[in-house]
């Protein structure tokens, strides 16, 4: 892996993603980038997302204001920002440029999560053909950022989309059904879901939220 971040461009960026690379920093004040290609990697089957019925009613209680592409941004900056038990962040200056730069392109959302005007939570990533890269979420208010990737799964289901790539297995991303799968088998999934055409849907009604939500199955207590 490089460190070199000398000429680093979003159309490079994007080239990373389609060859299964991702940016990150060493650190919040690291000027610096390099690139990991896990030989595992992260990733969430949207035909096997798991929600619980207490996250279920959350979603479709109205407790919170979602949407999307709306505030991309303080979304950025809110991942990038100090929070019990993460200190640091890999998202240093440079990684917000490209990544502000790419939103504008049309490459990059974000899903915003707001409680009585104000952002509390949230998540981004890039998007190219039907794979979805989900880089970082942030949490302000309880439940914040799973809305958040309750909302992604429902805009992917319904855009056509095929792969959500969460780059690493965590045990919060695992009680929701993800996965980790070897370095060739993602390369495989990914070839197939960058060639693809999908739909990023810019706004659910309750309607249709509520048709995709039914449709996830109940398998965990996160």
């Amino acid at each position: 892996m490089s460190r070199r971040n000398l000429g680093i461009t979003p159309d490079l960026v994007l080239r990373a993603y389609r060859a299964g690379l991702f940016p990150m920093a060493d650190g919040r004040d690291s000027p610096r980038l390099y690139w990991l290609d896990p030989q595992k990697r992260g990733v969430l089957p949207l035909d096997g997302f798991h929600l619980p019925r207490r996250l279920r009613r959350t979603v479709l209680s109205g407790r919170f204001d979602v949407s999307a592409d709306t505030d991309f941004p303080g979304v950025l900056a809110g991942c990038a920002a100090p929070a019990p038990g993460r200190e640091d962040s890999w998202i240093n200056p440079e990684i917000e440029r490209l990544f502000n730069a790419l939103h504008r392109q049309g490459n990059a959302h974000s899903i915003e999560v707001r409680q009585d005007g104000a952002l509390v939570g949230g998540l981004y990533g890039i998007r190219l053909g039907a794979a979805f890269f989900g880089e970082s979420m942030f949490s302000r208010a309880t439940d914040a950022s799973k809305v958040a990737l309750v909302h992604l799964v429902a805009r992917m289901r319904r855009g056509g989309f095929t792969l959500l790539d969460t780059q690493f297995l965590t045990d919060h991303l695992a009680r929701f059904g993800a996965e980790e799968i070897p370095q060739a088998d993602y390369r495989a999934r990914l070839a197939l879901a960058v060639d693809r055409s999908a739909t990023w849907v810019p706004a659910l009604s309750a309607g249709e939220l509520a048709e995709e939500v039914a449709t996830l199955r109940d398998e965990s207590r996160a």
